[in-house]
């Protein structure tokens, strides 16, 4: 049965070094099923190691999270405008993210048919072109601070580019700042401020502010212009289920694209597409040139490997949905031993058991 380790030491290690990075309270981003660690695995980590306020997108994992880190602080990072969404983010009494006028009203009606107080962290867009009041909507984002129900405790940004662009990355946070500034001036409270994620910490300096969002950079997987001295987790493991040795010139996978040169020792090993091995993101095109990058991509495509035993074995055939071919050939390999292959987490499927090791 395939499963996703994660070396918990490692992990912890790597919390340890983000809160060191920092030098300021680190809010735990973990949204995408806590960045594919496993939402309530992640976050009862994180927090039992000194991480005190969540955050994530989807409105659905309130509830998983609230179970998982009790009455800690858990900010929404969506502005949204649907009043069922509204309501949740309130019941459960989590932080709102206010991006537009709308948005705004829309909470504060929900706010005072609940009879409560939301707190309300106002986003500014400075780029990203998502969520957020732009820097000349601010009059509009100031009006908001008005209305009933709503408590603005904090204000951030989200930057754009901060993988590859420190100059823009730099140009955005001095927008950021300046639009906060011009709502202090008109009398207003902004409370804490955020902007830097992972790769921000990482790679800008200057950009912590009163507290940074960090999410991937606690996997160790993240963009990074040099060493983070932090460890890269995750494999994709699953125990070796057949052996079988094919002569010269035998077809392997679907359409028969791999011939063996040799008579062949194979491994198979139940790991495929479905569970997330071979998969990579990439730009969907309908066109011509699409299609042509696409087959270029294709013949040129990297050759995949499995480690097996401490040695890297490579892949012979397509990447089944469910099965993957190895060769083996002039090696002791058996069956019953762990086979494993280096995956982003957020390419496993969430179906697959999280192991913390």
């Amino acid at each position: 049965m395939s499963r996703y380790v994660i070396d918990k030491n490692g992990l912890i290690e790597n919390i340890s070094r983000v809160k060191e990075k920092a030098g300021v309270p680190v809010i735990g981003v973990v949204k995408g099923n806590g960045y594919g660690f496993g939402l309530k695995e992640f976050a009862t980590l994180l927090k039992d190691n000194g991480i005190e306020t969540f955050a994530v997108t989807e409105v659905d994992d309130i509830e998983e999270l609230r179970e998982a880190v009790g009455d800690a602080d858990i900010l929404v990072m969506r502005s949204t405008c649907v009043k069922a969404e509204a309501e949740i983010i309130a019941k459960q009494e989590c932080i709102a993210t206010i991006g537009s006028r709308k948005a705004a009203e829309v909470m504060s009606e929900t706010a005072k048919e609940l009879g409560v107080t939301v707190k309300c962290h106002l986003k500014i867009d400075t780029g990203m072109g998502r969520y957020g009041f732009m820097p000349s909507e601010v009059e509009e984002a100031i009006s908001c601070y008005g209305l009933e129900g709503l408590d603005f405790c904090g204000a951030y940004t989200h930057f754009s580019s901060a993988f590859t662009n420190v100059g823009l990355t730099k140009t955005q946070l001095v927008m950021f700042k300046d639009t906060v500034e011009q709502i202090r001036k008109a009398g207003k409270d902004v409370g804490i401020l955020h902007a830097a994620n992972s790769p921000a910490l990482f790679n800008v300096d200057g950009v912590t502010l009163d507290a940074v969002r960090v999410g991937s950079a606690f996997t160790g997987r993240l963009i990074a212009n040099g060493e983070t001295g932090l460890n890269r987790l995750g494999s994709l493991e699953a125990e070796v289920i057949e052996i079988k040795t094919v002569p010269r010139g035998y077809s392997i996978g679907y359409n028969g694209l791999f011939t063996t040169a040799r008579e062949t020792k194979i491994a198979i090993v139940p790991i495929g597409h479905y569970d997330g091995f071979g998969l990579s993101k990439q730009k969907e095109a309908a066109d011509f040139h699409g299609i042509l990058s696409a087959a270029k991509k294709y013949a040129k495509k990297e050759q995949m490997y499995v480690k097996i035993g401490g040695r890297m074995f490579c892949v012979i055939g397509e990447i089944g949905l469910s099965h993957t071919a190895v060769d083996v050939t002039g090696s002791d390999v058996e069956i019953g031993d762990t086979a494993s292959v280096d995956i982003s987490p957020l390419m496993v499927n969430p179906r697959i058991k999280r192991v913390y090791k």
